[in-house]
C-alpha cells in the first residue's frame, strides 16, 4: 500500500502546487503526477525531466503552426498527421520515448482546442498547460524523494543503463502512420458534421496506440482494440465512482478530497496488482480525477467525465476502420523476432 499513499501525497501535493503557480487546469497537473510516480527514483525523475522538455517543445511548436494550421482544413489535416505519427514513432522506438510522446500529445491538444475554439488565447493556453505540467511533476518529485529517503534508499547507487536505441522499424511507421490517418480525419470530420470532442479524441488515438512494438505483427487491430476497451471500462467505472462522491458529497470539499483519495487508492492498487488490466486502473484513476479536482471545488460536476467517455468513442469510432481496413488487407505480414518492446505509458 505504500505506492498508493505515495500516489495520493503526489496528486494532492500537485493540487496545492497548481493553484499556488496559477495553474488553470488542475486536474491534468493532477494527473501528471499521478502517471509520473514510479516506484524506481531515478525513473520517475527522467520521466518528469521528459515530460516537462516534450511539453515544451510541443507548445513551441503548436505557437508557430496552429495560428495557421487552425484557420487552414489542409494545413490542420497535414499538421495532424505529421505530428502525430512522429510523435508516436517516437514513443515506440526513441530512447527518451516519454518526451515525444508527450511532445506529439501537447502539439495536438493544443491545435484540436484551436479548431473547437476558434477564440481560445493559444499562448496563453500553452503557458497553463505547461504550468500544470511542471505543478505535477515537482509534486512528484519531492514526494518520490521523500519516499525514498524515508525508506532509505541510494537511489542514485543503482542506475540503470540507458535503453537501447532502436533502429528503424517499418512496423513501428506503419503503426504510427495509421494513428497518423486517423488523427488527421478528425479535423474534417469537425468541418462536416461539428464532430465533438476532438483534443481528448486526438489523445485517445494516440495513447490506445502505445503497444509494445514486438506485438505489432501484421495488425495492431487486437491489442488497440484491447486498450480501447479498457480505456472505455476504466472510463465508465472510475466516472461511477466520481458521480457517487459528487451525490454523497453535495458540495462539500473534504468528502470530495476524501473520494480522490480512495479513487486514486483503488485505481493504484488496480494498476499494481492486476497485470492484465492495468490500463483500465489507469483509466479508472483519471476519470476519478478528472471530475473530482476541478479547478474550482464549486464546480465539481460530472460532466467531464461524460465528456472523457464521449472522447473515447469518437476516438474509438474514427481510428477503428483504419486498423479493421489494414487488418483485412495485410494479414499476413510477420514482425521480425526479438523486436524490443516499447514502453507502455499512458
Amino acid at each position: 500500500m505504500a505506492d498508493e499513499w505515495a500516489c495520493v501525497a503526489s496528486v494532492l501535493l500537485a493540487i496545492v502546487i497548481a493553484h499556488a503557480i496559477g495553474a488553470e487546469m488542475v486536474s491534468w497537473a493532477a494527473f501528471s503526477a499521478f502517471v509520473l510516480l514510479k516506484s524506481d527514483i531515478a525513473e520517475t525523475l527522467v520521466r518528469g525531466v521528459l515530460r516537462i522538455v516534450g511539453t515544451a517543445v510541443g507548445c513551441g511548436l503548436a505557437l508557430l503552426v496552429v495560428p495557421y494550421a487552425a484557420h487552414s482544413l489542409p494545413l490542420a489535416m497535414i499538421a495532424a498527421e505529421t505530428v502525430g505519427a512522429i510523435g508516436l514513432y517516437g514513443m515506440l522506438t526513441a530512447r527518451r520515448a516519454y518526451a515525444w510522446l508527450l511532445f506529439g500529445l501537447t502539439f495536438e491538444m493544443i491545435l484540436f482546442d484551436k479548431i473547437e475554439r476558434p477564440d481560445l488565447d493559444t499562448i496563453h493556453f500553452a503557458q497553463t498547460r505547461l504550468l500544470e505540467v511542471v505543478a505535477g511533476t515537482l509534486a512528484c518529485t519531492l514526494v518520490s524523494l521523500a519516499a525514498g529517503a524515508l525508506a532509505g534508499k541510494r537511489w542514485w547507487m543503482d542506475r540503470k543503463p540507458p535503453p537501447d536505441r532502436m533502429r528503424w522499424h517499418p512496423h513501428a511507421a506503419r503503426h504510427a502512420s495509421q494513428a497518423g490517418l486517423a488523427i488527421a480525419m478528425l479535423p474534417l470530420l469537425h468541418a462536416l458534421f461539428n464532430l465533438p470532442e476532438l483534443p481528448q479524441a486526438a489523445v485517445t488515438i494516440m495513447a490506445v496506440m502505445i503497444v509494445p512494438v514486438a506485438g505489432i505483427g501484421a495488425s495492431g487491430f487486437v491489442p488497440v482494440s484491447r486498450r480501447l476497451l479498457h480505456r472505455a471500462l476504466g472510463c465508465i467505472a472510475g466516472g461511477a465512482l466520481a458521480l457517487v462522491v459528487l451525490i454523497l458529497a453535495q458540495g462539500s470539499v473534504p468528502v470530495l478530497i476524501a473520494g480522490t483519495c480512495i479513487g486514486i487508492i483503488v485505481g493504484r492498487h488496480i494498476e499494481n496488482g492486476l497485470p492484465k488490466v492495468t490500463y483500465l486502473g489507469l483509466q479508472f484513476t483519471l476519470a476519478v480525477l478528472v471530475v473530482l479536482v476541478p479547478d474550482s471545488y464549486e464546480h465539481a460536476a460530472i460532466g467531464p467525465a461524460a465528456q472523457r467517455l464521449l472522447s473515447v468513442f469518437v476516438g474509438m469510432a474514427v481510428l477503428e476502420p483504419v486498423l479493421l481496413a489494414w487488418h483485412f488487407v495485410a494479414p499476413g505480414r510477420k514482425v521480425p523476432q526479438g523486436s524490443p518492446a516499447a514502453p507502455n505509458a499512458e
